[in-house]
């Protein structure tokens, strides 16, 4: 599976349904270098199968092995990439918990799942092998895993059932808390930043293609610019036009490998203007040639 796939799951239809549980296998650095901090409204699980690698999620890194499974929340900032030189197999999990919601007013709903998706609870981020929840949980994916492999008539009533024993197994083993902080305005600053942050990232997303700059950004988010340039360094722990750059070549990146086009049309539609910038930048960051880098690839596919 190539990233442009994996970041565009919610437009593509998976065994012809629109039971919206998707799964997909993805490999680093074998399918894609990195996926870049993002966000999305639905839950997302990360369960690692071989080697090794880097989850952050809202901006805190977490080292992962075979075996352990990330639960994101909605609304949380994300991101997987390369750990030193080893590679990580896992599998992508997505859905909405409105997966598991009424139509009528039902308390189970109310209770237990509202309040993740709202962020008022949290789930434990990383859940490993040698936890004592971990075998009744990690079953709960696996069954579902099974149940896919051959879609059986009403499948998707196993699979909402399967996560529903999932949640019912991480509320009882403790693994669901209320965000405590003691002092209110922490956690109403922390919130503050985590949505500016989001709305950053969003606008990038959308815009990386055109002309951007930090004037234009700062005032989109509400910032002045020194506010702004000052805010993203302590956030992201790097200058928004590092940021830029990095985000605009692994857009390249994804392009020279799921298109055919020139690398001059591949450097445009990325935002960049000037083909020898487009050219040093690309090497500075992939140790080669856009060229190099497509023609790599090209040689690593199966027959």
């Amino acid at each position: 599976m190539n990233i442009i796939e994996y970041e565009s799951y919610q437009e593509k239809p998976h065994h012809s349904s629109p039971f919206p549980y998707l799964t997909y296998p993805c490999s680093i650095p074998h399918d894609f270098c990195r996926v870049p901090l993002h966000w999305h409204d639905e839950m997302e699980l990360v369960y690692i199968k071989k080697g090794s690698g880097i989850v952050s999620v809202d901006f805190s890194d977490l080292k992962t092995s075979a075996g352990d499974i990330i639960f994101i929340c909605p609304g949380q900032l994300h991101s997987i990439r390369q750990f030193e030189q080893e590679s990580m197999e896992y599998e992508n999990i997505i859905f909405p918990l409105s997966l598991l919601s009424d139509r009528q007013a039902d308390s189970a709903w109310e209770t237990y799942l509202a309040p993740i998706a709202l962020r008022q609870r949290w789930l434990l981020t990383c859940l490993r092998p040698a936890m004592p929840s971990y075998p009744a949980i990690a079953s709960c994916i696996d069954h579902i895993d099974d149940i896919r492999r051959t879609f059986p008539d009403a499948y998707e009533l196993l699979i909402k059932g399967k996560l529903f024993e999932l949640f019912f197994q991480l509320y009882h083993h403790g693994l669901v808390s209320t965000p405590v902080f003691a002092d209110p305005t922490h956690r109403c600053l922390r919130e503050k930043a985590l949505e500016k942050s989001r709305q950053i990232l969003k606008y990038v997303e959308q815009h990386y293609q055109e002309p951007l700059s930090i004037e234009k950004l700062a005032k989109t988010i509400g910032f002045s610019q020194s506010h702004f340039m000052k805010f993203f360094k302590n956030t992201f722990g790097t200058s928004f036009i590092a940021y830029l750059n990095d985000y605009r070549l692994t857009m390249a990146s994804r392009l020279l490998l799921a298109s055919e086009d020139s690398i001059l049309t591949v450097a445009a539609e990325c935002g960049f203007e000037n083909l020898s910038y487009f050219n040093r930048r690309f090497k500075d960051r992939f140790a080669m040639t856009p060229s190099e880098f497509r023609r790599q690839a090209s040689f690593s596919l199966p027959d």
